[in-house]
């Protein structure tokens, strides 16, 4: 009896691999939804950022209440510059961070970790700024950058409007050391009272200090003098259109993210009173 092995045709075979256009279509496939979904996961990343940064600002906030209820309801001193450690004259970091306990707080997430301290005393830049409208008694000036005293509770009679703390701009590493004679700790004090502001004429309470979603301490700083140049940064999501979003505090303690274009436009936008006890001419 024989027996007959048949053979599959060739087009039969059991085909091993893949042809040169499938792999190009399933790497232009994993392109096309690597493109989609890489900026949602970025989008969702800096949007944890931002919940974090607010979360930060109410503790500060909190610091900052229980510092006043300490100190005769006096608010900690709006210091824009830096103070060596052994100084009588502390700045407002120092003044509350017994209160919050934690020296994270005075940063945001999305500022990076460049020229950050572990010792705040080391006068090293924060990312999280607080209102120069604190500065108060006859050295208020403006411009100037050390205030002896500071604005006692009652003097803000719209806590739910006025500014507390919002995003700054943080050190650039690559041009200023983080060290205890670094001159100038720009970020610590934002002003609507400073030569950069952007003045109401109906409203001057409405006059904004300068704000864009770009670091302005890096574009102008050539052009405006130090003490001129005390702004929010309104880091997140930027794309340098002013639709990027600062984390503001108000008085109240409660926080609210606003565009760079809402605190700009005084008509129809945030409506924050960020002179709210005016500002003083020079003594």
């Amino acid at each position: 009896m024989s027996s007959t092995v048949r053979s599959c045709p060739p087009s039969r075979l059991l085909r091993i691999g893949f042809t040169l256009i499938e792999l190009l279509v399933v790497i232009a496939i994993i392109a096309i939804l690597a493109a989609i979904l890489f900026p949602v996961f970025a989008q969702a990343r800096e949007k944890a950022r931002m919940t974090a940064c607010l979360s930060n600002m109410k503790q500060l906030g909190l610091g900052m209440q229980l510092y006043a209820q300490d100190y005769d309801d006096t608010f900690a001193y709006a210091a824009n510059y830096d103070i060596t450690p052994a100084s009588a004259r502390p700045i407002w970091p120092a003044m509350i961070q017994p209160y919050v306990k934690n020296e994270g707080v005075f940063r945001c997430p999305s500022a990076g970790n460049d020229a950050y301290s572990t010792n705040w005393n080391a006068r090293c830049y924060p990312s999280i700024g607080f209102t120069g409208q604190m500065a108060f008694g006859s050295t208020y000036a403006p411009g100037a950058e050390y205030f002896p005293d500071t604005v006692p509770m009652s003097y803000i009679e719209e806590s739910a409007r006025t500014p507390f703390f919002a995003d700054t701009p943080n050190a650039d590493v690559s041009t200023e050391a983080c060290t205890a004679s670094t001159t100038k700790n720009r970020s610590y004090v934002f002003d609507a009272c400073v030569g950069g502001s952007k003045v109401n004429a109906t409203d001057p309470r409405l006059s904004t200090p300068l704000v864009a979603d770009v670091d302005l301490v890096k574009k102008l700083g050539g052009t405006l003098a130090a003490g001129q140049l005390k702004p929010v940064f309104a880091r997140h999501h930027a794309r340098g259109d002013n639709s990027g979003r600062t984390t503001i505090l108000l008085a109240d303690g409660h926080a609210k993210t606003y565009s760079a274009s809402q605190i700009l436009d005084q008509d129809k936008g945030a409506n924050l009173l960020w002179r709210f006890r005016g500002c003083p001419t020079a003594p």
